[in-house]
C-alpha cells in the first residue's frame, strides 16, 4: 500500500535534513575536480556521448525508465494497486536530479543497498507510485537489463565508428593501389606489394571487427522480469497464477524497451557467458587496431608513411627533429589494455562486481581506440620518393630468382648460374652491411662476363611495377565499386558522409 500524503511528507522533510548536513559538510571542503583521480578515457580520450551513456545518471536513470516500464506493463495485465496518478508521477521524475542523488546517498547509508536506496529516492519524487515501484522484481531487474540497454547502446556507437575507419582506409588503399612498395615476412624483406594493398589487409581485418559486432548486437536479448531465480515466481503470484500473463509481461517489456526477446534461461541474472561473446568482440577491435597501429609505426620509422600531424605539433620536449608518432602509439597501448580484458570477463562468468568497471571502460576503450585510428587513417601522408628508394635498395636481391630463370631460358644451368649469382649477392650484402654503402648487385652483374646473355634485360627488370602481381586488381575487387567493402558500409553511409574526422585531446 502507498504511503499517505503526511508520511511521505515527513519521509522528504527528514532527508532533506540530512542532504542539507551533507551539503553543508561538502561546502567546507575545497577539493576540486583536479584534486582526485580522473581517467583519461573520460576525460581526454573519449566523446561526450559514450561518457554520458555510462555515467551514474544515465544508468540510474535508465532504472527509473525500466522502473516505469515494469509498472506500466503489470498495470496493462491487470495489476489493480498501480494508478493512472502513479504512472504519471513516475514519467515526470525519469531524469535522476543531483538532489535524487543526495537522497539515494542517504538511503543507501541506511539500507546499504543501491538498488533500494534508488528504489525509495524514487519514491520521494513520485510518492503515489512509492508503494508499487519494483513490484515483483529483483535488483537484477534494473541492474542487468540497464546493463543492457547501455551495452546495445554502445555497440550502436561503436558499429558507427568502425564503419567510418574503414571507409577511410578503403579510400586510401584505393588511391594508393599502384604504387609498388616492399612487403615482409618476418620484418624481413619479401615480394614487393602496394601501399594500398597493404592497408587493404589492415581493411579487411576491421570488416570482421564490423561483422562480430552486428552479429553480437543482433545476438542481444533482454533478461526481462524472470524473479529472484529465473523462475517468474513472483509474478506468477501477482498475476494469480496465469502463467500466460508471465509471457506476456515480457513480452511487453521487451517491446518498449527495443529487444526482439528475452534469454529463454536467466538465473538470478542473464548468464554472464554474453559478457564474454561482448567482450571477445570488442577485443577484436583491440587486435586489429594493435596490428595496424604496429604497421604505421614501422613505415613511420622507415620514412615511408607519417600518421598526420599538426603544424605546430611538437614530437619531444628534447628532440626538436622528431615527429611523434603519438596517435598510433596511444593506439597501441590502449589495445593492450583491451584485449586484456576478456580474461577477466571469462572469469567473470561465475561472480560479477567487476562487472561495474570493466564493461563501461571496455567499450570507452574501444572507442578512443577507434577514435584515434579515425583520425590517423582520414590523414595518412605517403612519401613515395621514400619508399621507392627504399624499394629499389631491396630489390636486386629479389630479382636473383627472376635472372636465374631467363639464364636458363638462354642456355645455361640452373645450378651453375645459381651459384654466380649467390655468390654475388654475397659480396654485395657484405657491401651493404659491413661498409654502409648502397647494394651494388647489378653493377657487379653487369661486370660479370657469365650475366652477359641478361644484361641488356637488367633495366627493364629494374621496374618496381613489375613485380607487384595482382595487387592492383585484388585492392579494386575487394575495396571498388560493388565490393564486399561497399556492400559491408552501405548501411553506415549516412552516419559516415555526415562524420568529420574525429579530432584528438592529447
Amino acid at each position: 500500500m502507498a504511503p499517505t500524503n503526511e508520511a511521505a511528507q515527513a519521509k522528504i522533510e527528514e532527508l532533506q535534513q540530512q542532504i542539507e548536513h551533507l551539503q553543508q559538510q561538502a561546502q567546507g571542503s575545497t577539493t576540486s575536480s583536479f584534486d582526485v583521480y580522473s581517467t583519461s578515457l573520460t576525460s581526454r580520450y573519449c566523446s561526450k556521448e559514450l561518457t554520458f551513456l555510462f555515467s551514474q545518471r544515465s544508468r540510474h536513470s535508465t532504472w527509473r525508465k525500466l522502473w516505469l516500464g515494469l509498472a506500466e506493463a503489470e498495470l496493462e495485465l491487470g495489476v489493480t494497486s498501480i494508478t493512472p496518478e502513479a504512472l504519471k508521477q513516475m514519467r515526470e521524475a525519469l531524469t535522476v536530479t543531483d538532489k535524487d542523488f543526495e537522497a539515494a546517498k542517504v538511503e543507501e547509508k541506511i539500507r546499504r543497498h543501491d538498488v533500494m536506496a534508488h528504489v525509495h529516492a524514487f519514491g520521494l519524487v513520485a510518492p503515489a507510485a512509492a508503494g508499487i515501484i519494483h513490484l515483483g522484481a529483483t535488483s537484477c531487474f534494473v541492474t542487468d537489463n540497464a546493463e543492457l540497454i547501455l551495452m546495445r547502446d554502445a555497440l550502436d556507437i561503436l558499429i558507427n565508428k568502425m564503419a567510418k575507419v574503414i571507409s577511410n582506409l578503403q579510400a586510401f588503399s584505393l588511391q594508393w593501389k599502384s604504387e609498388p612498395t616492399l612487403a615482409y615476412t618476418h620484418l624481413q624483406s619479401a615480394q614487393p606489394i602496394t601501399v594500398g594493398r597493404r592497408s587493404a589487409q589492415w581493411v579487411q581485418d576491421l570488416v570482421m571487427d564490423l561483422e562480430a559486432l552486428e552479429a553480437v548486437r543482433k545476438g542481444l536479448r533482454f533478461r526481462g522480469a524472470q524473479g529472484t531465480t529465473g523462475t517468474q515466481a513472483s509474478f506468477l503470484e501477482i498475476f494469480e497464477g496465469d502463467h500466460e500473463k508471465c509471457l506476456a509481461l515480457n513480452e511487453k517489456l521487451c517491446q518498449r524497451f527495443g529487444f526482439p526477446s528475452c534469454y529463454d534461461i536467466s538465473t538470478q541474472t542473464y548468464t554472464r557467458k554474453v559478457d564474454t561473446i561482448v567482450a571477445n568482440a570488442v577485443a577484436g577491435i583491440g587486435a586489429s587496431a594493435s596490428k595496424i597501429a604496429g604497421d604505421l609505426r614501422h613505415l613511420a620509422s622507415w620514412k615511408e608513411i607519417d600518421e598526420p600531424s599538426e603544424k605546430s605539433q611538437i614530437g619531444s620536449s628534447a628532440m626538436a627533429y622528431k615527429k611523434n608518432p603519438m596517435r598510433c602509439e596511444r593506439v597501441s597501448s590502449l589495445s593492450r589494455v583491451l584485449m586484456s580484458k576478456t580474461v577477466t570477463f571469462n572469469q567473470t562468468h561465475a561472480t560479477h562486481a567487476c562487472r561495474r568497471i570493466d564493461i563501461p571502460e571496455m567499450f570507452l576503450l574501444a572507442e578512443a581506440i577507434l577514435i584515434g585510428l579515425d583520425n590517423v587513417s582520414a590523414g595518412l601522408v605517403v612519401y613515395p620518393g621514400s619508399i621507392r628508394a627504399h624499394y629499389m635498395s631491396e630489390l636486386p636481391f629479389m630479382l636473383t630468382e627472376a635472372i636465374i630463370m631467363k639464364l636458363v631460358a638462354k642456355g645455361a644451368s640452373r645450378q651453375e648460374a645459381h651459384e654466380h649469382i649467390r655468390v654475388l649477392s654475397q659480396e654485395a650484402a657484405k657491401v651493404v652491411k659491413v661498409e654502409g654503402k648502397p647494394n651494388d648487385l647489378i653493377e657487379r652483374i653487369r661486370n660479370s662476363e657469365y650475366f652477359k646473355p641478361i644484361w641488356g634485360e637488367l633495366d627493364e627488370m629494374m621496374k618496381p611495377e613489375l613485380y607487384i602481381g595482382r595487387s592492383v586488381q585484388i585492392v579494386d575487387k575487394y575495396c571498388g565499386a560493388t565490393g564486399p567493402v561497399e556492400k559491408a558500409l552501405a548501411p553506415y553511409q549516412e552516419y559516415i558522409s555526415g562524420s568529420a574526422t574525429a579530432e584528438l585531446n592529447v
